[in-house]
Order: C-alpha cells, then structure tokens, then sequence
C-alpha cells in the first residue's frame, strides 16, 4: 500500500523540473518561438497519440488511471512532441535554442521517470506509451501546429502538477 501512496504525489525533482517547464512555456514564449517563427499554418506531423489533451487525460481518471501514471503518460508524449519539432528544425533556427532548452528539461524529468517500468502503470497507459515509440504508426499521422503541441503539453501538465506540487492559481 505504501508503494502505491508513493506513486501518486509527485516527487520533488518532479515538482522542480516542471516548474522549470512552466517557466520555459510561458505563453510569450510559446507564442514567439512556436507561432511567430514558423511559416503561417506551418504544421509538424504527428501520430495521433502524440496529441494528449486536457479531455484525454479526464477521460483516463474516469477511467481510474492512477496520477502517476497519467504523469508518466504525459512526459512520454510531450518530450516526443518536443523531438518531433526539433527534427524539423536547422540548427540555425531561431527556435533551436529554446526547443533544446525544451528537451534537456525532458532529458532530466526522464531521469525521474527512469525509476518506473510500464509494467508499474495501467494497462492502458503502457499501451499508449508504446504507440507514441512505435515508428509504425505512419497510417495514424495527423497535421498540428507546433504551438499547439505545446499548448497542450502546458495545459495538461497543469492539470497533473499543480496540485500535488502546490503551485496554486494560475
């Protein structure tokens, strides 16, 4: 029992580290390095699991799907959202530098995550993990925009962090 207690408050290198990613997701700065450096409509292709919104992660905790496991789920898909961006970037863009920011965020929250094995999370969760690293998946690609990729990595992330790590209002 204690074993599960654990895994449902967030860590405090958890806490930190996505404090440090809400900083870095600032709207301004989703806005500028996101939107207004990118060709007008320009869209990155994803998988369609690679896509998690606010209503996918309602519908998981209908679904009984533990927080940390749904925490788990959503560092999975958002740092490959951040991969995806990346592989459309030249080294001389002016987002390079704030998605590699982006992604050595991930890189240390992976640490965190290091410790738990698919088999500690649901089912459901394990199989959407594997679905987001499957190179497969080309028939279930889907056109979005990368600020919205990141829209939805914020407003997710504050629906999975703000209480456990106590940030309050925002």
């Amino acid at each position: 029992v204690l074993a599960v207690l654990g895994l449902e408050a967030a860590a405090p290198g958890e806490c930190e580290l996505s404090r440090l990613l809400q900083d870095k997701l600032q709207y301004e700065m989703r806005l500028q390095y996101m939107k207004h450096n990118f060709p007008i409509d320009y869209t990155v292709q994803v998988q369609y699991e690679e896509v998690l919104r606010p209503s996918n992660i309602t519908r998981l905790r209908n679904g009984t799907v533990s927080e940390a496991a749904l925490r788990y789920l959503w560092f999975h898909v958002s740092s490959q959202a951040v991969l995806r961006i990346r592989e459309v970037l030249p080294e001389k863009h002016p987002s390079w530098k704030y998605t590699q920011e982006l992604g050595q965020l991930f890189d240390a929250l992976g640490k965190e995550y290091s410790k738990y094995r698919q088999t500690d999370v649901e089912a459901v969760v394990a199989d959407l993990v594997k679905l987001v690293h499957s190179a497969g998946a080309e028939s279930r690609r889907k056109a979005v925009r990368p600020k919205a990729l990141l829209d939805n990595c914020l407003k997710v992330m504050r629906m999975l962090y703000g209480a456990p790590c106590e940030w309050g209002t925002m």
